[in-house]
């Protein structure tokens, strides 16, 4: 049975593949490709389940296809199927079918229809990915995948500023939850000195010994992980990003935030809890987190007058509460859970339009004031909090994102042409030392690589900050990648050639492409600079297009080779190497945000022309 496990890995991809060839205005074959994929798949997948359960429902594990293979790195595709990829795989399946017959007639006419429908196509490929990984790896491609298609969706009325700058907010925090889960695997691969599948997690006795001999790096493992699962299902104190990610049509948010997306992360805690279930400190954590989101969230919807909103933190609290549930142990009620609160959520957000028709009754005003008291005050603080989201935004902001934001504008001098030509002398000077690294002295090969990656890191905090010239902000990232490359590679004497050549060609290429768009942009309307949104994909759709494309290749998404160079270069950075991890580590957070940031604010927005009907500002 292990064979046909890729089957639902491959169909949701072909249907991707196929709704690509088709015009916007074909939409009774887009829908019904979409249609038909999810209808196979979940007829496939009862079957299977079916004759899985007769069969004794024990736990399928296969090892697919090996990407890469060397002496001390392996990096392949592992397929796993047990009690949880069951319920997951099977309420995603039947939510995402129901969603598409939805949306098939929620959408009809609409300018974005096709492109709709093929980003519902990839997140399913995504979804299905994580729900069916057997590691880490596997796991995090279909990570990365949903991530930028939440992105897409959330951006899906792309000429309007709100969905914009709400978009940016998610994925800048979707990065942070990825860099934490980098961490994990980085960690991880020197713990186990290999690339440990869930399976193996499952031993008890396996787990528990590595964890005795290295409690230290086990618990920087399963902090990261927690991590990457609160922001991912949007715990305090990052539950703020869940309603405004709610900008696209009421179909993807009620199929991404309302049910399935959201609980990715308690997915990740479900499947890594053999690591962690001997762990007191981690449990405890869990469930603090758990129980403190349930509480707020709760404060937070009872208050808020969109709907959306409620329900966005609605479910945030249920989600909270399956927290606890999966650190107390009691898995089968998380499970129970999760299927409940994804269908319940589902329903809720596709009739929400709805409810204004019926609010309309309502429109007297019956408010009264009650007397005040010591309680009433401290009811009213309450109140106004919990109107406010806790801060939980202005929290992110000054405390995740302005210090780098002031450090970048802090970095003025790296603007200076004689700057940038003195950067390019000191890159060669570092190529010529790891080409030449047998005449270097070790003591400086130690100072020089760490002084590379402090580059990679200011270069990155600069294009982050800077709103100029949108052609050098995209010299100094692609210049950053390098130096970030150098400054792991020449410390590392294991460092092979062809790692390098994987990482290095999917970052080649879409930096041709992407200075080809931008030359080609600046060609046209004279102005790239980055201080505003400019809505250039109006005028600009094919440009628009293909510098997205050289942003997520430039970035490693799965479709570049420089995915697998980026897993392979963290392999090279050892574990007591913190300065070099850090820097890096930072350097990686921002490059996502960076380019991203670049894109939308020259294709996205509304669009400074007024040959074309504009969205207001607050629309």
């Amino acid at each position: 049975m292990e064979q046909l496990l890729q089957f639902f890995i491959l169909l949701p991809l072909l249907g991707f593949i196929i709704s690509l060839f088709f015009r916007n205005r074909n939409e009774n074959a887009i829908a019904g490709i979409a249609i038909t994929t999810m209808g196979l798949q979940l007829v496939g997948l009862l079957f299977f389940i079916i004759t899985w359960a007769s069969n004794g429902s024990n736990i399928l594990d296969i090892k697919h296809f090996t990407f890469y293979k060397e002496a001390n790195v392996e990096i392949f595709i592992d397929l796993f199927f047990d009690k949880i990829t069951a319920v997951f795989a099977f309420v995603g399946t039947l939510i995402t079918f129901l969603v598409a017959i939805f949306s098939r007639f929620y959408l009809h006419r609409d300018s974005g229809f096709k492109r709709f429908f093929n980003t519902l196509l990839l997140f399913f490929f995504a979804y299905s990915i994580i729900i069916f990984s057997g590691n880490f790896e596997t796991l995090f491609v279909g990570w990365e995948f949903l991530g930028i298609t939440s992105f897409l969706l959330i951006i899906f009325y792309r000429d309007r500023y709100l969905p914009v700058k709400n978009g940016l907010k998610t994925i800048s925090l979707y990065r942070f939850a990825d860099v934490c889960l980098i961490l994990a695997l980085w960690m991880s691969h020197h713990l186990w000195h290999e690339n440990i599948t869930f399976l193996k997690l499952n031993d008890l006795d396996l787990v528990s010994t590595h964890i005795e001999e290295h409690s230290y790096y086990a618990s920087f493992i399963l902090v990261m992980i927690v991590i990457a699962a609160s922001i991912k299902s949007a715990q305090f104190p990052f539950s703020s990003w869940l309603p405004r990610a709610m900008e696209g049509p009421t179909t993807s948010s009620a199929i991404f935030y309302g049910s399935l997306s959201a609980h990715i992360g308690v997915f990740l805690l479900l499947r890594t809890y053999p690591y962690w279930e001997t762990i007191l400190s981690i449990k405890v954590l869990v469930i603090a987190i758990g129980l403190i989101t349930a509480i707020v969230a709760t404060l937070i919807a009872r208050v808020q007058s969109s709907v959306k909103t409620q329900i966005a933190y609605g479910s945030i609290a249920q989600i909270g509460l399956m927290f606890v549930e999966v650190a107390m142990g009691w898995h089968f009620l998380a499970l129970i859970h999760f299927s409940g609160n994804a269908f319940l959520r589902t329903y809720q957000l596709l009739v929400s339009p709805s409810v204004l028709g019926y609010m309309i009754h309502d429109q007297f005003f019956s408010y009264v004031p009650k007397q005040y008291g010591s309680i009433n005050k401290f009811t009213n603080s309450i109140y106004l909090l919990s109107l406010k989201e806790w801060n939980m935004d202005a929290f992110q902001f000054n405390f995740l994102w302005s210090p780098f934001k002031w450090i970048g504008r802090k970095l003025n001098i790296l603007s200076h042409k004689t700057v940038l030509i003195s950067l390019v002398i000191i890159y060669l000077i570092g190529l010529f030392c790891f080409l030449n690294e047998e005449m270097i002295p070790k003591q400086l090969d130690e100072i020089l690589h760490l002084v590379f990656a402090f580059i990679a890191m200011l270069l990155i905090l600069k294009s982050f900050a800077k709103r100029t010239d949108a052609i050098t902000v995209w010299f100094m990232i692609i210049a950053s990648q390098f130096y970030i490359l150098l400054s792991i590679a020449l410390l590392n004497d294991e460092y092979e050639y062809t790692e390098i050549l994987l990482y290095i060609s999917g970052l080649i290429g879409a930096s041709i492409l992407g200075f080809y768009c931008l030359h080609k942009l600046k060609a046209i309307e004279k102005n790239v600079d980055l201080n505003d949104f400019y809505g250039y994909n109006h005028d600009h759709p094919k440009y628009g297009f293909w510098f997205l494309i050289s942003c997520l290749a430039f970035v490693g998404l799965p479709f570049s080779p420089t995915f697998i160079g980026v897993d392979l270069m963290f392999n090279h950075i050892e574990k007591d190497e913190y300065l070099l991890m850090f820097f890096t580590s930072i350097s990686f957070l921002f490059i996502e945000i960076a380019v991203l940031r670049m894109y939308a604010r020259l294709f996205l927005g509304p669009s400074k022309k007024q040959n074309h009907p504009i969205a207001y500002r607050s629309s």
